[in-house]
């Protein structure tokens, strides 16, 4: 079984940093890829950070030169630090992580999601 767990998030001013943190636990083989993805009530997922394994990261446009993903692997743990946000980054974070865990294929897992909320 894994578990996927996010801390982090909340309210701030725009400008302002948040640190996003999300722990993969269980009976864990493997972790390829860990990364982040946001949602708008109403609108499509979006990726918005993924690292692989190799430290091989993809960002989204909107996000290049202000998010930084970074993954600890001795703790399977992935964390997304968000500088100079704007109001525009408010939405709910999940974060994710391709597994593979023993006695099952590997498989995306998904933690419970975070509101991040940016205000003007």
């Amino acid at each position: 079984q894994v578990q996927v767990v996010q801390s982090g998030g909340g309210l701030v001013q725009a400008g302002g940093s948040l640190r996003l943190s999300c722990e993969v636990s269980g009976s864990i083989l493997d972790i390829n890829a860990m990364g982040w993805y946001r949602q708008a009530p109403g609108k499509q997922r979006e990726l918005v950070a993924i690292s692989y394994r190799g430290n091989s990261t993809v960002y989204v446009d909107s996000v290049k030169g202000r998010f930084t993903i970074s993954r600890d692997n001795a703790k399977n743990t992935v964390y997304l630090h968000m500088n100079s946000l704007k109001p525009e980054d408010s939405d709910v974070y999940l974060c994710t992580a391709y597994v593979d865990p023993a006695g099952a294929p590997p498989s995306w897992y998904w933690g419970q999601g975070t509101q991040v909320t940016v205000s003007s």
